[in-house]
Order: C-alpha cells, then structure tokens, then sequence
C-alpha cells in the first residue's frame, strides 16, 4: 500500500533518504505552459542539499535543447545534461545499440525534436517534417519509390499525423524484412493545459496494427530509457526514487529499475486509481498531491 505523504516530518524522511531524485515533466513540474506551484522551489531545496536531480520526460516532440528553453521560461533552473527525452534515447539506442550503419536512413514519424537529436547521433533520417509527407493529398503507390536504404522506422508524437507517413511507413516495415518498428515512446495520452490530448502511443497503433507486430518502445516504462540515463549518470538506484504522475509509465519504470516511487496527483493519475474499489496493479511508494509539498522540508 502506498504511503501517504502529509507531515513536514514525512517529507523529510523522504528527501533524506534518497540522493537522486528523477522527474518526470509534464503533470509533475508543469501543466501545459505553466508550472506546477512551488516546482522551482522544491528543485532548489533539493539542490541546496546536495541531491542529484534528473529529468526523465517521453515527450519527443522537442530536443533536450528545446527542452532547456521551456525551463528557462518557466524558471526552473536545469542543465541540458540533466535532461533525458525518449527522442535523445531514441537517437542514442540507434546509433550505439542498434548500430545502424552510416549508408542507413530511419524513417520517422515524429516532429522535429527526434530530428534534432537523431542528427546530434550522427544518425540520417527521412521523413519527419518533410513537406512533401506533411500532406492531405491521397497517397498511391504509383508514385512511392522504396528507400532501400531505410533500416528502421521511429514513431513518436506526430501531430501532422497523417495517411502517407503511416503508409509510407507500412511499405518500410512491410517490404523490408530487417528494417526495425521502433517507438520513442507508447503513452496512450499525456497531460497537457485543460485536459488530457493523444499521445505517441496512439499514433503508433494504427501502423502495429496494420503490420501485425508492437514495436520497440525506447522510452518510459522500458528500461531501455534507464539503460540510457546508466550510461551517463553513476547512480545508486536504492538511494535513488522517480517521481511522477502516471503509474503505467513512470512508476512502472521505477519499480522495473529497482527503484523507489513517488507519485504526485497534479497529472494524469487520479487518485481513486490507487486507493478506489478497484486499485491498479501498480502501487507506488508514496504518494503526494503535488511536487510542490515538499517545500514543507525548508532549505535548512
């Protein structure tokens, strides 16, 4: 059963025990454009003490140096070597993992922070925000030509979603027996201003479908991503604790890391998930209202 957070003497319990506290950003320091109250004072407190702080987010629709912009603007205080993006994972599995040779391409359905990054990896690319496949006009075969030199396709967050790139996208994956169904990221939605909006996951399931198999996914829960921040970053990952707000995803990819959990209300999960007549699955270590209760511990 999850432990709920309430006292300013649980709360320091809590910083006190771990040393690396990792974030998820949208529902955790940020709703939409605006951030979540006290989530700069808590990430000062926390550096005032020496912790190390992370920020493990699967939206890929922008780079870790677009993301460095939107903390700025928010006044938050993070460097872009404490940012880890399912695209940046993407880009790093492909180039380090998989291996692609240099004459192969990754055709992407995604926008323009997994172009970003996959061009910081040294890694070529077609697709993505091409003009020419951001189209409502009908695709016919007649006119494609098959890139034989596309050895993956990565799907993420593409709101120019449309019938060519998931067709296109279907001809690689399809007529090409070794070329790799990769996702950054199978979020079914994700928080935004207002409410909730699709996600990756759900630009990716039409294509599993029609190929008849799921594809890879690099980001949140899979420890790929932590695999990710590892080689980076030395870590104890039971002095460590990932904070978040949606249990299928960030808690999930805190306990398969061997991690402690907290998760805080102010996203997608609510709280009757956890503590209603049918519970998930998926408990998490503690749990909060939101990131900024734990300015209750002070800077001391």
């Amino acid at each position: 059963m999850a432990a709920r957070l309430s006292s300013a003497q649980d709360y320091e319990s809590l910083v006190d025990q771990y040393d690396t506290w990792m974030f998820d950003c949208d529902g955790v320091l940020w709703q939409g454009s605006n951030p979540v109250d006290g989530a700069m004072d808590v990430l000062q407190i926390l550096r005032h003490r020496g912790k190390r702080v992370i920020f493990v987010t699967n939206n890929a629709s922008q780079s870790r140096k677009s993301y460095k912009k939107k903390f700025d603007k928010l006044g938050l205080e993070v460097h872009v070597d404490e940012i880890y993006g399912s695209a940046y994972a993407s880009a790093v599995y492909i180039s380090t993992v998989m291996k692609l040779p240099k004459d192969k391409k990754v055709f992407v359905i995604g926008m323009s922070g997994i172009e970003e990054e996959l061009t910081e990896e040294g890694v070529s690319y077609i697709g993505g925000t091409d003009p020419a496949d951001n189209t409502l006009e009908p695709f016919s075969l007649s006119n494609f030509t098959l890139d034989t030199s596309v050895g993956a396709v990565l799907c993420g967050l593409d709101t120019s979603i449309n019938y060519t790139k998931l067709s296109k996208a279907y001809q690689y994956l399809t007529r090409n027996p070794v070329c790799e169904f990769l996702a950054t990221n199978t979020d079914s939605t994700y928080p935004a201003a207002g409410g909730t909006l699709i996600g990756a996951g759900s630009i990716s399931a039409p294509l599993a479908f029609a190929v008849g198999k799921e594809p890879l996914c690099i980001g949140k829960p899979a420890k790929t991503m932590l695999d990710c921040i590892q080689a980076k970053v030395h870590f104890d990952p039971k002095k460590t604790i990932m904070v978040g707000d949606r249990l299928n995803t960030d808690i999930l990819f805190g306990q398969q890391g061997g991690l402690a959990t907290l998760l805080v209300l102010t996203g997608i999960t609510k709280e009757i998930e956890i503590t209603g007549p049918s519970p998930s699955p998926i408990v998490p270590d503690y749990v909060t209202a939101s990131i900024g209760d734990l300015r209750a511990v002070g800077k001391q």
